[in-house]
This record gives C-alpha cells, sequence and structure tokens, in this order.
C-alpha cells in the first residue's frame, strides 16, 4: 500500500494521524463538540495534560472520510445546541493539510462550524488554506514574556504572537486561553504585559483563564518523564479573580472600543 504522507497537502486522500477523539465536548468552543485530538506537538509544555500526544509517529492513521463517519450520527445533536467541530491536540497545525481537508467537508457534508485549537507556534502561510475553513481560533498563549515562554514551552513565543496579530489583520474570531500557573505565570508584570498585548486585537471576544490542574501528572509517571512542576499547586480563587483584574487593566490600558470577556475556563 501507498504510504501517504499527513503533511502533503496535494495528495487528494490526505491521512492524520489522530490521538483520540470525544463526541461531546463543552469545553472548546461554543455548543456541544465533536473534538478531534491530533497527534504530535512541537512545544514541551512543563504543565501539559496530554504528553503522550508529542510523539508525531503515535497515534493511529485516519482518513477524512473515517472521522466524518464518526461524526456524521451526532450532526443533528451538535447543530441544535450550537455546536461544531473543534481539532485540537497536540498542536493540529502540524497536520494542516488534514485538517484543512476535513474542515472543507466537515462544512460542505454537515454544514456545522469549525474551530481550530492550537498553540500558534506555526508559519501563517502554513495554515492559510487550514484558516479559510476556520470559523473560530482557540488559540493558546503560554506565557507574554519570550524568555518565560521558553523556559516554559521550550520553544519561544514569537510565531505564537505573530500569529495572533496575523488573525486579528485577517479578521478571523479568535478565544485566547491562558494557563494560570502559580509562580509561573501569574506574575503582576506579565498578566499586565499580556492584557496591553490583547487590547491591540481586534477580533479577541473571549479570555479564557484556566487555573492551572494536575489531573494529567499520572501521564507523566506513566511514560516515566519527569514532571517539572511537582509541587506546584493549583491557583486560588483569589489568585485568579488577582490575575483577571491584572488583565483587565492591561487591556483597559490599550483597548477603549470593545470589551473583551474573561471567563475562568
Amino acid at each position: 500500500m501507498r504510504r501517504i504522507d499527513p503533511n502533503n497537502s496535494s495528495d487528494s486522500r490526505p491521512i492524520g494521524r489522530i490521538h483520540s477523539l470525544d463526541t461531546f465536548g463543552t469545553v472548546d468552543g461554543p455548543g456541544i463538540r465533536f473534538v478531534l485530538f491530533m497527534q504530535g506537538c512541537p512545544l514541551r509544555c512543563a504543565y501539559c495534560h496530554n504528553p503522550d500526544t508529542w510523539n508525531c509517529g503515535g497515534g493511529r492513521p485516519m482518513t477524512v472520510d473515517e472521522v466524518l463517519a464518526e461524526i456524521e450520527p451526532y450532526v443533528d445533536y451538535y447543530r441544535r445546541s450550537g455546536g461544531g467541530v473543534t481539532v485540537t491536540g497536540g498542536e493540529p497545525t502540524l497536520q494542516a493539510p488534514f485538517v484543512a481537508a476535513l474542515f472543507e467537508e466537515v462544512k460542505c457534508r454537515f454544514g456545522l462550524p469549525t474551530a481550530l485549537d492550537t498553540s500558534g507556534f506555526c508559519e501563517f502561510k502554513h495554515v492559510e488554506r487550514l484558516l479559510s475553513v476556520t470559523d473560530l481560533v482557540l488559540l493558546d498563549i503560554k506565557h507574554i514574556n519570550r524568555e518565560k515562554h521558553q523556559a516554559l514551552t521550550k520553544q519561544p513565543n514569537d510565531r505564537v504572537l505573530a500569529m495572533a496579530e496575523q488573525l486579528s489583520r485577517i479578521g478571523k474570531p479568535v478565544w485566547l486561553r491562558h494557563v494560570l500557573v502559580p509562580g509561573v505565570t501569574d506574575q503582576a508584570e506579565h498578566l499586565t504585559d499580556l492584557g496591553r498585548f490583547i487590547g491591540g486585537l481586534t477580533t479577541v471576544a473571549k479570555l479564557e483563564l484556566l487555573p492551572y490542574h494536575r489531573m494529567g501528572v499520572y501521564k507523566w509517571n506513566a511514560l516515566g518523564i519527569p514532571y517539572p512542576l511537582e509541587g506546584v499547586q493549583p491557583p486560588s480563587d483569589r489568585d485568579v479573580a488577582r490575575a483577571r483584574e491584572l488583565i483587565e487593566l492591561g487591556i483597559a490600558q490599550r483597548r477603549s472600543l470593545a470589551t473583551v470577556t474573561i471567563t475562568n475556563g
């Protein structure tokens, strides 16, 4: 059998490497959603709750038609709930041609809205086709500070911030996500800087301020990988409220017209 490269956009039968799927997703975009987790990620976030998605050679190969067959039984349900299809990871832009082909068929066959959950760690030209069939981008900003982003994820944030700005320029609707980790991403200066950056973007409707949790630690242990944030506890309600106030302050310093809704995940 011919081997098909999932990153080859000229192939008419792209195959993606899939980690898992969820037919009843409620936290990855509006409504009830079909959520597809892609395999492979270029970041190594210290708080990652899916380290089993890192390996680009893992997962199982699936065609677009095979994924569509998983979606089809629930289409009416997603439609009635105001939901749709979200592709996340891992990092889905590593397999941008496959995800683009999937979104094209989701729209053509089912008429469902599409959402892309991404770290933004890619070049814009690599995802232009994908973004043309993406209705909403869920963009993670791990840390606004370049050096601290690199310490947290093993990569700098230049591409991430450039992607956020480019999404704003093309008018693509965006929900931002930021994980609040005590002692790591909760410094007042950086939270205010994050707010200022958000205030300069024109298409951000929502910021999900996500309290750090330890629910994925067991996966690190199972994989035999030392967990970098051992001993770090989730933030308190007071910590989250403080972070929200600082981000709102930064947004207000930069933006005077549209507002950004901030939620706690």
